[in-house]
């Protein structure tokens, strides 16, 4: 699933799934109060895409 479908598929939501969305999201910006929203959405994007089976390793430098 290429970046944009995932971003689609995160951003259509039922109320459930609108709330529980929030919800998450609430619950990692009390947990780390220094995250922005932006790095928050991030971490949830990579989560469900490692849980779609897409991961590459990291190369550094």
């Amino acid at each position: 699933m290429n970046h944009e479908r995932m971003l689609s598929k995160i951003d259509k939501r039922s109320l459930t799934g609108q709330i529980e969305h929030w919800a998450r999201i609430g619950k990692c910006a009390e947990e780390n109060p220094d995250l922005t929203y932006s790095l928050i959405k991030n971490i949830l994007i990579g989560i469900a895409e490692l849980e779609q089976g897409e991961s590459s390793e990291y190369k550094f430098g």
